[in-house]
């Protein structure tokens, strides 16, 4: 097994880099001052065409070649020669000095990106999002022209391994078509009961803090592998055995960072429960960003909005923040957990609302990558969509096309994944509660880990091992589709509430 023990010992060193490449990223939404980003772009730029220059060393394809014919390559190791070759394809496209261009554009992109959401301002985001799309472009092509893809599915191929246009279009198709009669069937039977009682604040941020981690501890989170911080936007990123999530507070509610905090939480523990065997190999990544997306809603919206869960968060809330009344029963806080009304902001829409959101960046992202919609009318193109799909005025930019990091970080191909995942979320769930029908009464306790076990069992510690639809149907018998992501909304909005 020379010829693969060659290969895992350069991956091994390109995982070393791209953890030390994870927590720049994770410093340069947390920590570091404004003025280090030219300095921060530098050094990402040098450990991306470092990365680079290692993977598509033209020894590999040899080494790839001759590991084909060792025949004492077991499951797990052909699998991981397959990731392999995929990671190897995608970088051997792309020249190194646009690697390296890519790179610094879109450092520089996101902090300006900072500036212009605070102050509503896309003309000073403009130019620098337009370089950015120049250089994802030429990426999308590079990559494309060695895939035998159009540029788009090259770039989504980068975040959702085998995922196409054509598969992902006939579900949106679905959605496109169901959802906004859904929605007004939600709203007027809501709209028939009396509304939630709100929650009077302010709410300290220490104190939402405290319960965040609280909750954390209870999803299962390791904190001797990972931390909480605060970002302009939540993310999970980080290294390996070395999770970073962050969350952002609001003392006026108490609701959105803590659903947050639960939302990372469910990257995370994907993170920190792939193989420990698989460490720093291909085999050993978690299987595409919509399974990713998978796991943070499936903690988020199947489980941690169900009733059973607000049984347990509502005593915990009303001790930790001295509430008495009505308003801090569980009942109302499942209500004020699933109330359904479209608003302008993708993070903080319900799960009902929240796919139009993705179908608008969707139809955006493919123009814009085919060249069919200029970055300069992105703002008017993108208030249309949200008029048409959502039926809302967006006042400001701020509340618009600015709402979101994806862009300006060049993740042209990410946006489909969040409801892809709302899909595979909601197939995972039922099949984990068919498999244990105690999980749902244990949420009530606050005890996750009949679901966490059976996550760990049939996705994370599967890993890459397996293609997505491959992982989907051994987990739950069927390949991705909506049908369980509409009966569980139906279920939860317009049938017994639960």
């Amino acid at each position: 097994m020379q010829a693969y023990t060659t290969l895992t010992t350069t991956f091994a060193r390109l995982g070393a880099l791209e953890d030390a490449s994870g927590i720049l990223g994770w410093d340069t939404q947390t920590q570091m001052p404004d003025g280090a980003s030219e300095t921060r772009g530098e050094q990402m730029a040098v450990l991306s065409v470092l990365a680079h220059e290692i993977l598509t060393d033209p020894r590999n394809a040899e080494w790839f070649d001759a590991a084909e014919t060792e025949t004492e390559l077991g499951e797990w190791e052909r699998a991981n020669l397959r990731e392999m070759r995929r990671a190897y394809a995608h970088a051997a496209a792309v020249p190194g000095d646009l690697v390296a261009a890519a790179s610094k554009a879109t450092t520089r992109c996101e902090m300006i990106w900072r500036e212009a959401r605070r102050d509503s301002d896309f003309a000073r985001l403009r130019p620098h999002l337009e370089e950015v799309l120049r250089l994802q472009r030429l990426v999308g092509e590079a990559k494309g022209a060695a895939l035998g893809l159009d540029p788009y599915d090259a770039l989504l191929d980068g975040y959702d391994p085998g995922m196409r246009r054509g598969r992902i279009d006939p579900i949106f198709a679905e959605l496109r078509g169901v959802l906004p009669e859904l929605v007004v069937a939600v709203r007027e039977r809501q709209a028939a009961e009396a509304p939630p009682l709100p929650l009077p604040g302010p709410f300290s941020v220490g104190v939402q803090r405290q319960i965040g981690l609280q909750l954390m501890r209870a999803v299962g989170f390791d904190f001797t592998r990972g931390r909480l911080d605060v970002s302009l936007h939540p993310f999970c990123g980080g290294a390996t055995d070395d999770v970073r999530i962050t969350t952002r507070y609001d003392e006026a509610s108490a609701t959105g960072a803590l659903m947050g905090v639960l939302h990372e939480t469910g990257h995370a523990l994907y993170e920190q429960g792939r193989p420990a065997a698989w460490r720093h190999q291909p085999v050993g990544r978690a299987r595409g960003m919509s399974l990713h997306e998978s796991q943070s809603l499936l903690v988020e919206m199947q489980a941690c909005r169900s009733a059973e869960f607000c049984a347990y968060l509502a005593p915990t809330l009303r001790q930790a923040f001295g509430g008495a009344g009505p308003a801090w029963h569980a009942e109302n806080l499942h209500r004020l957990y699933t109330r359904v009304e479209p608003g302008f902001i993708r993070v903080d829409a319900d799960e009902v609302t929240y796919p139009a959101h993705i179908l608008l960046r969707y139809r955006l992202e493919t123009a814009m990558i085919a060249g069919d919609l200029a970055v300069a009318d992105l703002p008017a193109a993108f208030n249309d969509g949200m008029r048409e799909l959502l039926g809302l005025t967006v006042p400001d930019d701020r509340h618009g096309c600015l709402q979101d990091i994806h862009w300006p970080g060049g993740s042209f191909g990410y946006f489909p994944t969040y409801t892809l995942g709302a899909l595979a979320a909601a197939q995972l769930f039922k099949a984990a509660c068919a498999a244990h029908p105690g999980i749902r009464p244990a949420l009530a306790e606050g005890d996750f880990s009949r679901l966490r076990d059976w996550l760990r069992e049939n996705v994370h510690a599967r890993a890459s091992l397996l293609e997505t639809d491959e992982l989907l149907i051994a987990a739950t018998g069927k390949p991705l589709g909506a049908e369980d992501f509409l009966a569980h909304l139906r279920r939860r909005y317009l049938g017994s509430g639960r």
